[in-house]
């Protein structure tokens, strides 16, 4: 049996992921001084999380958008992601995202936990980690789904946070 590319590669972040140690990150949109945090879902639900975010990645940009059909936007596909794989519905736009969960400190972050991106402690932009530094995210208008790294040029220079729904 011949396996896709796609499922080799999201098993292989996962088993990376699994190793990984969490990336340096300055304080974001919310406070990140806890050591862990209560969640909604549980480790199964974060792992299907991850593997059904990841498959994601090709899906079009689209403002306001919340369906693979009819692409996303970043918090419609975190909306999508946590609804169709943990039943959780999530607030609609980043701002309000900011404040939902808990904050985790960038120890002890997971696969499944939200990681918000700020300018002025204002969320402007979110994603779900996803393990090994990496991250799945809808950027903007003209783009589509993508696997970037938190330690990228561009991201590592906002200010970031992460949350645990």
């Amino acid at each position: 049996m011949k396996l896709g590319l796609n499922f080799v590669s999201v098993t292989l972040l996962l088993v990376l992921g699994g190793c990984s140690t969490a990336p340096s990150v300055g304080r974001g949109p919310a406070s990140i001084s806890s050591l862990g945090a209560p969640s909604k879902i549980s480790q199964g639900q974060a792992d299907d999380i991850t593997i059904y975010a990841v498959g994601l990645v090709g899906t079009p940009y689209r403002y306001g958008g919340n369906t693979p059909d009819s692409g996303f936007d970043c918090s419609g596909l975190i909306g999508h992601v946590y609804q169709s794989r943990a039943g959780v519905a999530s607030p609609r736009t980043v701002s309000k995202l900011q404040n939902w969960g808990q904050p985790v400190s960038s120890d002890n972050i997971r696969s499944g936990d939200l990681v918000l991106f700020a300018q002025s402690d204002v969320a402007t932009h979110a994603g779900i980690y996803v393990g090994d530094g990496r991250f799945v995210h809808a950027p903007s208008t003209g783009g589509e789904v993508r696997l970037d790294r938190l330690s990228s040029k561009y991201w590592s220079s906002q200010k970031m946070a992460f949350r645990r729904p």
